[in-house]
């Protein structure tokens, strides 16, 4: 990542936040929790100990879940339910959804993780016709 913050906004643009600094990792995860928040076979996360994130707007619309009994956290536009990302002080790291982001970042995912917990149906998935733009 350059000098030039990182940006990024919801689905519907009410929150609007900028990132200072470099991310470290990012990991695809296919743990069951990270599967149901994402409603997908993944959820794709960057993580830095040191970025710093700005709300732009919007603050006031995010909403947090934490899963009792576990480090298990997600944040969400009230408005819309898009992912966004979760500063976690405790134990200094913040997570950002990939999706959320609308500046290009020079990060590739390191590794996909907890995969004995994959989908069963999320196999060799390159396979499969890709089509750009909507069927029909």
């Amino acid at each position: 990542m350059d000098n030039n913050p990182t940006t990024g906004q919801c689905l519907c643009g009410a929150v609007k936040f900028r990132i200072s600094g470099e991310f470290e990792s990012f990991f695809l995860c296919h743990c069951s929790r990270c599967r149901k928040d994402s409603g997908s076979a993944h959820s794709a996360n960057l993580f830095s100990s040191t970025a710093q994130i700005t709300w732009v707007s919007g603050e006031e619309n995010i909403k947090t879940f934490r899963l009792l009994g576990s480090r298990h956290i997600k944040s969400f536009c009230a408005a819309c339910g898009s992912a966004l990302p979760v500063s976690q002080s405790d134990i200094a790291l913040l997570v950002v959804p990939a999706g959320s982001l609308d500046s290009p970042i020079d990060i590739r995912p390191n590794a996909h993780i907890c995969c004995s917990s994959r989908a069963n149906w999320d196999n060799d998935l390159a396979s499969i016709e890709m089509i750009y733009g909507l069927p029909g």
